[in-house]
């Protein structure tokens, strides 16, 4: 399946790269998960450098990464990286140097403290572990002399410390994209506070402190920490400093092992070795260290270059005790599989959707940690098999906790109902990717998925404490997923935006509903030329609902997919209604109508109405903004005439007043 990022707008900066099936001489490009015919790499918020390198094996059964020869165009029919991004990207990486590292499986490469970020000979790195295989990484110019200024306060303190990068950064220069950030985990018992206080002391030692009148305006201080406490509700459970090292923002932490209790997903935390630190992690992908010392790529799980290269998420541990321990992994380990287009194991996929880890994801997880997750997917390149994924595990009610009574009730498959319906709307998108004049931004993406995925429950209520009747959509994104209010209420609008949006439709259809939608538009106040009347609806509509209106017209089309088996056979008829709809709006000029000066403002209105302000006034605004759309050439003298013409009729109805 395509990446909707591709297919909505190149903001979104997504690129979906096609990729070979064979399994021999299977070539592996960033980001690839092994299970599918194409692979995506982020542009945008994972900040990549452009995917420059393979996977193959040489002679030996040696796997390493190595440059592609040919870069793909759009000539070729891949799609374009965003330019913007390649430029980000250019100004972040600067040069970058290729790093052929050894893997050191099951062990380390011991706590050298070698001055030089070189390795050691082979044969010393042999009798403390094994070493199975080689892999490329690029190093920026930033990251080399960042790496070699930790080395020389290691080296001048003769620290005896081993310096690692942990986790993700190693499992994206792996896979070929820039990381956005550099974790360094320290051994020998060193906390990142310790550390800290050793680097301001080599800063002044060798004269490199910069004094605060010389400082660059703008520019970090060099060696400058925070501390960030222990926040357990945050996923922070062990303390963490981030430093300014030569303009970068490194966040030091010691290895650590942890213990869990039944009651908690909350560990008990102790240093413990670079091993202990590896297994404890969530899955055997991001369990990787780059040793700094020794310049190699240590693999203590013994399978996490081999998950990568088979594209497959699987805990260091098993998964169930994994889960039990802390069932936010659950999401998580999801989350990665649809980020990168792996495979959850199967027996991972086992454990996840265990009653007992169920229950522990609800009764120990807060639902801010949940809809964290959630809207990282919902964010992330393939929302549609994220969402089923936790639909086929039997989470969907778990992640989307309903309130206790709506009306009307819930029924067994409204989690299928919700998954069809966003792999509707994500397949309309692709459907209408070259059409439309403006294509959604990042946010107005999330809204539309969200929209699409919530859309069989738009006509759901309950009632609150107050016996307010409240959306049962509102309720999930606010208080289930404790997300912003204005998402929930955005969402809403969309809803019912796109009611609206799907009667407009009939219209090009038919002229069967213009009789209805004259007597809606117009009272005895206010009558409409009929050929105005597809100007002055579409007006109405996009001022109630501004920037998110080609959202709410694509959510539109979803009253055209009752079912989802119907979504292709009508595919091509929904698409011409869209774009006829998009092009018409913009043709008219009607895409920013909210932001379109009033021809009469408030005090006008109530001079020629002889009338104080008022919801009579207010009513007559309304009235004057439908003439506006229904006369574009209209002055201000000739809507006060007619509002004269009007008034003198609103006499004749009501002698009385």
């Amino acid at each position: 399946m395509m990446d909707l990022g591709d297919l909505l707008s190149p903001l979104n900066g997504y690129a979906s790269l096609p990729l070979s099936q064979g399994e021999e001489a299977r070539t592996m490009r960033p980001g690839d998960g092994g299970g599918g015919a194409c692979a995506t790499i982020p542009t945008d918020c994972d900040n990549p450098i452009t995917p420059s390198t393979s996977y193959e094996r040489n002679e030996g059964n040696q796997a390493r990464l190595c440059p592609l020869m040919d870069a793909p165009t759009k000539a070729q029919g891949y799609l374009p990286i965003d330019p913007s991004a390649a430029h980000r990207d250019t100004n972040n990486s600067g040069r970058c140097s290729k790093r052929v590292l050894r893997v050191v499986r099951g062990g380390g490469a011991g706590n050298s403290g070698n001055s030089a970020m070189m390795a050691g000979s082979l044969e010393q790195l042999q009798r403390s572990a094994e070493v199975v295989e080689t892999v490329v990484i690029e190093l920026t110019e930033e990251e080399e002399k960042i790496f070699q200024r930790l080395l020389d306060v290691v080296r001048h303190f003769d620290l005896g410390t081993t310096l690692r990068v942990a986790g993700g950064w190693v499992r994206d220069k792996i896979l070929g994209e820039q990381p956005a950030d550099i974790d360094i985990a320290l051994d020998n018992n060193m906390t990142g506070l310790e550390f800290s206080v050793k680097y301001a002391k080599f800063l002044v030692e060798k004269k490199l402190t910069v004094k605060e009148k010389q400082q660059e305006k703008g520019k970090k201080q060099e060696g400058g920490t925070n501390v960030i406490r222990c926040n357990p509700d945050r996923s922070k459970h062990l303390e963490t400093v981030k430093m300014s090292v030569l303009g970068g923002d490194i966040d030091f932490v010691n290895l650590r092992s942890e213990t869990y209790v039944e009651s908690t997903r909350i560990p008990t935390m102790k240093s413990g070795t670079a091993e202990q630190d590896a297994y404890r992690r969530d899955l055997t992908i991001n369990s990787l260290f780059y040793n700094i010392n020794d310049n190699c790529v240590e693999d203590f799980t013994r399978r996490g270059i081999d998950d990568l290269k088979k594209g497959l998420i699987v805990t260091p541990l098993d998964p169930k005790a994994t889960f039990l321990d802390d069932p936010l992994r659950v999401l998580r380990a999801i989350r990665f599989a649809t980020r990168f287009n792996f495979t959850l194991s199967d027996e991972l996929k086992e454990a996840a959707s265990d009653e007992k880890v169920k229950l522990e994801l609800c009764s120990k997880i807060s639902r801010e940690r949940v809809g964290e997750e959630i809207n990282h997917m919902m964010s992330g390149r393939r929302p549609v098999e994220a969402m089923s994924y936790i639909c086929d595990l039997g989470l969907f009610y778990v992640a989307f906790a309903f309130p206790e009574k709506s009306n009307p009730p819930i029924f067994d498959n409204y989690d299928r109902c919700c998954v069809s319906h966003i792999e509707a709307a994500w397949n309309f998108a692709i459907s209408v990717r070259n059409g439309v004049s403006h294509p959604l931004l990042a946010e107005q993406r999330k809204l539309y998925l969200y929209s699409a995925l919530f859309f069989p429950l738009r006509k759901m209520f309950y009632l609150d404490e107050k016996s307010r009747k409240i959306e049962v959509t509102r309720y999930i994104v606010k208080e289930s997923l404790k997300l912003p209010a204005c998402l929930a209420k955005s969402v809403v609008d969309i809803h019912a935006a796109s009611g609206k949006f799907a009667e407009f439709l009939l219209l090009f259809e038919s002229n069967v509903a213009s009789g209805t939608l004259k007597e809606e538009l117009e009272d005895v106040y206010l009558e409409l030329p009929t050929d105005t009347l597809n100007r002055v609806c579409a007006g109405v509509i996009l001022a109630e609902i501004k920037d998110f209106w080609r959202v709410a017209l694509a959510i539109s089309i979803l009253y055209y997919y009752p079912e989802a088996e119907n979504a292709l056979s009508q595919q091509d008829r929904s698409k011409e209604k869209y774009m006829e709809v998009e092009h018409f709006i913009t043709d008219l000029g009607l895409n920013e109508v909210w932001n379109w000066k009033p021809l009469l403002k408030g005090e006008t209105i109530m001079a020629v109405m002889q009338r104080s302000e008022g919801p009579e006034i207010g009513e007559w605004k309304k009235r004057v903004f439908r003439w506006q759309l229904a006369h574009p050439n209209g002055t201000v003298d000739d809507c006060i005439d007619w509002m004269k013409q009007s008034q003198s009729k609103r006499q004749k109805l009501e002698p009385s007043i």
